[in-house]
C-alpha cells in the first residue's frame, strides 16, 4: 500500500465521525502510530476497533496489517530523502516564482495521483477498454476537455469512442450502451449530479463504467465498478481547474497508453494510419 498519509489527508471529509478520530489521531502523530496493535489506537485515538478497520477500508487498504506496512514504509522513505515541497502561487509573486509555482504543482499532482494507483484496477480498466464495442465518455465544463482529449486518443485505435457534454445527450447514449459498452464518467469533486446520474444510467443498461474524481468516498466513486482516485494541491489562488486538470487527463494516458502497449500488434495498424493521414494534412 503506497500513499498511507495521502489517502487519509484526502479521504478525512468524507469519513464516519469516529473514522475521522482515528485519522485525525494518524495524521498527528504517524510515527507514534508505527508498531500500535489495532486496539491501542482504538484506545489512544478515541474512537473503537471497528472504526479503525472501517477505515483501512475506507482508504482501500486490505487490513489494518496492510495501513501499518504502508505507514512505516512511507515514513522511512520521507526521512531518508529531501523531497522539494509544493509552494502555492502568492498574489503579487514576480513571473518565474509563479512559473516554479504552477509547474511544482502539477508536479505534485502527478506524483500524488501515483502513488493512489491501484495497478490491479488499472489493468482491468485496460482490458475493459480495449474489448468494449462502444466507449462514452463523460464530462462537464473542464472534465469536458479532458473527455474530448480521451476521444481523440482511443480513435485513434479505431475504437467507437465519442465524449460527450451535454447531460442530456449523456443520458440518451448511457440508456443504450449495454453490457458491450464501457463508460468513462469524469468529474473532479466526484459529485456533479448529471455525471453521477449519468453513470448509474450506464450501469443500468449493463455497461462498466470507469471514473475519474479526487480520492475519496465520492458519490460518483459508489457507482462505478472502477474509480481512479486522483489528488491535486488544495490552492489559494483558483484561476480554474488546473492541477486537477493535468492529473486527469494523465490518467486518461496512463489507461491509453496500457490499452496500446498490452494489444499493440492489433493496434499499431491503427495508429500508423492516422499518423500518416494527419501528417499529409499537415502538408
Amino acid at each position: 500500500m503506497t500513499g498511507v498519509m495521502l489517502r487519509l489527508e484526502q479521504s478525512i471529509q468524507d469519513l464516519s465521525p469516529s473514522e475521522s478520530k482515528v485519522a485525525k489521531h494518524i495524521l498527528e502523530n504517524p510515527g507514534g502510530v508505527v508498531g500500535l496493535s489495532v486496539e491501542e489506537l482504538a484506545s489512544r485515538s478515541g474512537s473503537s476497533k471497528a472504526a479503525v478497520m472501517r477505515l483501512c477500508k475506507s482508504v482501500g487498504c486490505k487490513g489494518y496489517r496492510d495501513l501499518s506496512i504502508g505507514l512505516a514504509a512511507e515514513l522511512g522513505a520521507n526521512h531518508s530523502g529531501s523531497a522539494e515541497e509544493y509552494t502555492d502561487v502568492n498574489v503579487g509573486a514576480d513571473v518565474e516564482t509563479i512559473a516554479r509555482s504552477v509547474t511544482g504543482r502539477n508536479g505534485k499532482a502527478l506524483e500524488n495521483s501515483l502513488s493512489l494507483l491501484e495497478m490491479d484496477a488499472l489493468q482491468q480498466a485496460a482490458d475493459w477498454l480495449y474489448h468494449a464495442h462502444r466507449i462514452d465518455f463523460y464530462g462537464l465544463g473542464e472534465s469536458a476537455i479532458v473527455a474530448m482529449d480521451a476521444q481523440y486518443k482511443f480513435m485513434r485505435i479505431n475504437k467507437n469512442a465519442t465524449a460527450y457534454g451535454d447531460p442530456h445527450i449523456q443520458l440518451t447514449s448511457a440508456a443504450n450502451l449495454g453490457e458491450n459498452g464501457v463508460a468513462v464518467a469524469i468529474s473532479w469533486s466526484g459529485e456533479t449530479k448529471e455525471v453521477v446520474e449519468t453513470a448509474q444510467m450506464a450501469r443500468h443498461s449493463g455497461a462498466k463504467v470507469i471514473a475519474l474524481s479526487r480520492f475519496g468516498q465520492t458519490s460518483l466513486a459508489k457507482n462505478s465498478d472502477i474509480c481512479f482516485g486522483l489528488s491535486a494541491p488544495e490552492v489559494a489562488i483558483r484561476c480554474g481547474a488546473m492541477s486537477s486538470r493535468i492529473a486527469q487527463m494523465n490518467m486518461i494516458d496512463i489507461i491509453f497508453s496500457c490499452v496500446v502497449s498490452q494489444n499493440y500488434h492489433e493496434v499499431k495498424g491503427y495508429l500508423e494510419r492516422t499518423r500518416l493521414e494527419l501528417k499529409k494534412k499537415k502538408g
